[in-house]
């Protein structure tokens, strides 16, 4: 079912609380221009509100690039303060795909490179056809990453790795972005979304209240010491038995039959 097609990306609900977002402008590989992100805003700002959606399928339109970067022909011309403010706005928008209550998971097809690295490591985990190549090049261009690359490449591989990558623009492709931690796996291109759905409707079988709460704990402890992390932790799973989720996860575990949660 489709939910809404927007000029340059479609927002499609193939099965109840599993999303798929689809990065549509095949003229220019997909690449991230002022109103793609606009558009993308409005569905993860819509996807932020749903308590029924339960996982984010994020890719590419056709099989020649996930998103090929920024887009370069808007960004050639820009003043200091609007490079600025378009980088900020790019920045806020993966901030609020990294916080929303689901998980995302990015499908990358093709290429990924620049800001749509950039876009796929803020989502949760990736998954790589066998043409996905991965980069930020942006060294090349006389720039630095202006979307996170600099921070979140370092936090998903070694830094020593994200350093040569950031600093020489070098190109990596499915099999090595694997090898290195970049993307979780590799899959054949065909069987991209397949393998996404499969992904979704496994995360969708186990308790929404919880699924929840390890995203909240992992991205609050990212940012702290193991103690202040640990106690993070533990604030959140003694949240967890005030949910409904709770007592029915644990009685259906004892009553040894399949647990009907409410996401609550």
């Amino acid at each position: 079912m489709t939910l809404a097609r927007y000029q340059n990306l479609r927002h499609e609900q193939p099965e109840p609380g599993l999303h798929v977002v689809t990065i549509d402008r095949p003229r220019a590989l997909n690449a991230l221009d002022s109103a793609t992100l606009a558009e993308l805003a409005c569905v993860v700002g819509a996807l932020a509100a749903d308590r029924t959606a339960r996982a984010l399928l994020l890719t590419g339109g056709g099989t020649k690039a996930f998103v090929a970067g920024a887009d370069i022909s808007e960004m050639q011309s820009l003043s200091p303060d609007q490079a600025r403010a378009f980088s900020w706005k790019a920045s806020r928008l993966f901030l609020d795909i990294e916080a929303l209550p689901m998980p995302a998971i990015a499908l990358v097809n093709g290429y990924a490179l620049g800001g749509g690295c950039e876009l796929a490591l803020a989502c949760d985990w990736i998954v790589a056809a066998d043409n996905a190549v991965f980069g930020q090049p942006e060294v090349n261009l006389g720039i630095p990453p202006g979307f996170g690359g600099t921070q979140r490449l370092p936090r998903r591989i070694a830094p020593g790795k994200a350093m040569e990558l950031l600093m020489t623009g070098r190109q990596v492709k499915a099999d090595e972005a694997v090898a290195i931690g970049l993307a979780n796996e590799k899959v054949a291109g065909d069987a991209l979304l397949a393998r996404g759905l499969e992904l979704a409707r496994t995360i969708a079988s186990k308790g929404p209240f919880a699924v929840r709460l390890v995203k909240q704990a992992w991205h609050r402890g990212q940012a702290l010491d193991l103690a202040q992390a640990c106690a993070v932790e533990s604030d959140l799973f003694g949240l967890a038995f005030s949910s409904p989720d709770q007592t029915e996860g644990m009685r259906a575990f004892l009553e040894k039959r399949p647990p009907a949660f409410e996401g609550r």
